[in-house]
């Protein structure tokens, strides 16, 4: 596959043209909305970048290669026609395996990597249920995939921003949903289970700062740390959607990484 023709990935481009560039990446059934607040605040101090993945929101849906490996190539190609390297790039859930691929397959692009309960590090006893939730997807498309979504929040999630999600996942091609899950946990190469996991992991050479929402994978993600500066956070009692349900307390967190980085 070659990346998509970087006129057809739709993007915002907000703030100094000459500051610091942040890469905001939105997760899977979802689109760059989910950055507004993180964009406008961010804005301030750095450029922000916050695309639509390929086959989601306003982007170019291919038959066929909507996965976080085609989804890196297309966002290394957007940089580059940007004049926007290297960036500080964020993903959040599929969008958090995004930015490592590109750290890792792209590393002029990228100075650091920040991703939030990202879809990495499944364990194998999970692969009976991730193969029953791929054919659901197959056979029902978005349907099956919103169930996931609504299950996704903590119990102090702003209201509306479920529905939001959910509305968003309905929205998505239900090929667009197959292929995206496939390429996140069992095509060839696909990095979402553990053991894969920790092997890309180590060759990502940048800093990185993860955030999880559950503990145990906290606490296994800090055994696969090498490059100098990165770590692990844990933030307990919120939903997947982290960034959107405690929207300053990310906003600091990323003004705080990028300003180190």
């Amino acid at each position: 596959m070659t990346a998509l023709p970087t006129n057809s990935i739709f993007h915002t481009d907000l703030g100094p043209a000459d500051a610091p560039v942040l890469l905001l990446v939105h997760g899977w059934g979802g689109d760059g909305r989910q950055w507004s607040l993180h964009a406008e605040a961010l804005a301030q101090r750095f450029r922000v970048i916050v695309p639509d993945l390929r086959g989601h929101g306003r982007t170019a849906v291919p038959a066929t290669g909507n996965t976080p490996l085609e989804m890196a190539h297309d966002l290394a190609a957007l940089l580059r026609e940007l004049h926007a390297g290297p960036a500080v790039a964020v993903g959040h859930s599929m969008g958090g395996q995004v930015v490592n691929l590109l750290a890792v397959l792209h590393p002029l692009s990228v100075r650091s990597v920040i991703t939030l309960d990202p879809a990495h590090g499944a364990p194998e006893t999970d692969l009976d249920d991730i193969h029953t939730s791929l054919a659901a997807y197959r056979s029902q498309g978005a349907p099956a995939a919103a169930a996931f979504v609504e299950r996704a929040f903590g119990p102090q999630a702003p209201p509306g921003l479920r529905t939001a999600h959910v509305r968003t996942m309905l929205g998505t091609p239900g090929h667009v949903i197959a292929q995206a899950y496939a390429g996140m946990y069992l095509d060839d190469g696909a990095v979402g289970l553990r053991p894969r996991a920790q092997e890309y992991l180590r060759l990502r050479s940048c800093p990185a700062l993860t955030v999880w929402t559950a503990q145990r994978f906290a606490d296994w993600e800090r055994t696969t740390l090498h490059a100098p500066k990165s770590r692990v956070e844990h933030w307990p009692d919120t939903g997947h959607y982290l960034h959107e349900e405690q929207p300053d307390r990310a906003v600091r967190l990323i003004e705080d990484w990028a300003a180190s980085a």
